[in-house]
């Protein structure tokens, strides 16, 4: 086993055995001793091990540690809101058993709040919530290491920044994919980790993410913002944590097919010819085909990525020799797809506002899509709506007195 999985399994080894055994009990201190040699192993030969979970999932720089099973030990360290560790190579015996203590505490529910405090910074070990905004978390103000949960000041650009490096981790597996004909799934999934993490760590995420189009590449931003606009509806619809990561991984490669296509005629002005408009509705194949043969475990990305232009009523393409239901993620993804395509500038017309978005899903309801995930879309983007409004309300200059006030009531415009 690798070191960084070996240190992992000693560390709950270690905590284990505080549970059971006071402070100088034998057992207690050899579980502490051996996970700090595992620790100095792993550290001589990096700078700095940085940990993350999600859910029951371990994460260690770019690589999902498949290989520890069943250890369980990474969804209880997620539930008591410790999503990150980071240790560097100057840990010190002395720093490794005060943060065994504080982390053994945090479990138990005694110990520093992190609804409060994103990190607990004890260089040269860090760990708590996953950061918001992409800033560093080894600074030495704790509690000052992203939004918290009451903060009102939650900009677009504070959130383009961290989304920025999804975006350009998107393009890096799409220039992979092109490059080798290979599918990176480790990177692939620690993207829509990093995606869903951060969706989570405020409800209002969603608001200032659709309104993301400053990048230059139209192919990855939109993978990335259906990914996540995939991710809210499955949630909103109830489905299980698993099953949201793995509708993620399809969003996030629903268009993988379009690598195949030159760039001129993806970013055309104008309208396609017959044959260059055949040349593009080749991407849903073409795209499967990619997925399933390159990578075991992708059943559910490869149906998404053929049926995800399929219409409810059987038309789109491409078109079915036997008429037949698309799978539940299809019609989810088919539905992000579409809205943020629509609301996207493109060569050959601006965007849509969100209105007309929502209003061309619900006309399209029954015919093209399903018409129980469109009401669950357009009821998620209103509330978005709602609280982009209140975030810009916020940020507004403040408003007169009361006096000052018109008499007459205001009315609130939908644009």
């Amino acid at each position: 086993m690798n070191p960084e999985s070996t240190f992992l399994i000693a560390l709950g080894q270690a905590l284990a055995t505080m549970a059971l055994y006071g402070e100088g009990h034998p057992a207690r201190e050899r579980a502490l001793a051996v996970s700090f040699d595992q620790l100095l192993a792993l550290t001589a030969t990096n700078p700095c091990v940085e940990y993350s979970f999600l859910g029951r999932e371990a994460v260690v720089g770019n690589r999902v540690m498949h290989e520890l099973g069943t250890w369980d030990w990474g969804a209880k360290l997620a539930a008591a809101r410790i999503e990150r560790i980071e240790i560097d190579a100057d840990v010190t015996r002395e720093a490794y058993e005060q943060f065994i203590e504080e982390l053994y505490g945090q479990l138990v529910g005694r110990c520093f709040d992190t609804t409060e405090t994103r990190f607990l910074v004890r260089p040269p070990i860090r760990f708590g919530r996953l950061s918001v905004n992409g800033e560093q978390a080894g600074r030495s103000d704790i509690g000052d290491l992203g939004p918290r949960p009451g903060d009102t000041e939650t900009s677009a650009a504070v959130i383009a920044l961290s989304l920025a490096e999804e975006v350009a981790a998107v393009r890096w597996v799409h220039d992979e994919v092109k490059r080798s004909g290979r599918i990176p799934m480790d990177e692939a999934e620690t993207v829509v980790r990093s995606l869903s993490s951060t969706m989570h760590q405020n409800e209002r995420m969603l608001v200032p993410l659709l309104q993301l189009k400053e990048y230059d590449q139209y192919t990855t931003t939109h993978a990335c913002n259906v990914a996540v606009l995939s991710m809210a509806l499955a949630e909103r619809l109830g489905l299980a944590p698993a099953e949201v990561r793995a509708i993620g991984i399809a969003g996030m490669l629903h268009d993988i097919g379009k690598i195949a296509i030159p760039r001129d005629l993806l970013v055309k002005p104008g309208r396609f010819t017959d044959e260059e408009r055949a040349v593009v509705q080749q991407h849903p194949v073409e795209g499967a085909k990619m997925i399933m043969a390159k990578e075991r475990g992708l059943g559910l990305a490869a149906v998404v990525a053929y049926e995800h232009h399929v219409y409810l009523n059987g038309g789109g393409y491409p078109s079915m020799r036997f008429s037949r239901a698309c799978h539940f993620a299809s019609r989810i993804v088919h539905v992000c797809d579409i809205y943020d395509a629509l609301s996207t500038h493109r060569p050959y017309r601006q965007a849509w506002e969100p209105e007309q978005a929502v209003a061309y899903l619900v006309e399209q309801a029954g015919r093209e899509l399903d018409p129980e995930i469109v009401k669950a879309f357009c009821d998620m983007i209103g509330e978005a709506q709602i609280q982009r409004m209140a975030l810009e309300a916020d940020a507004a200059v403040p408003a007169p007195p009361p006096e000052e006030l018109p008499s007459a009531p205001l009315v609130q415009q939908a644009r």
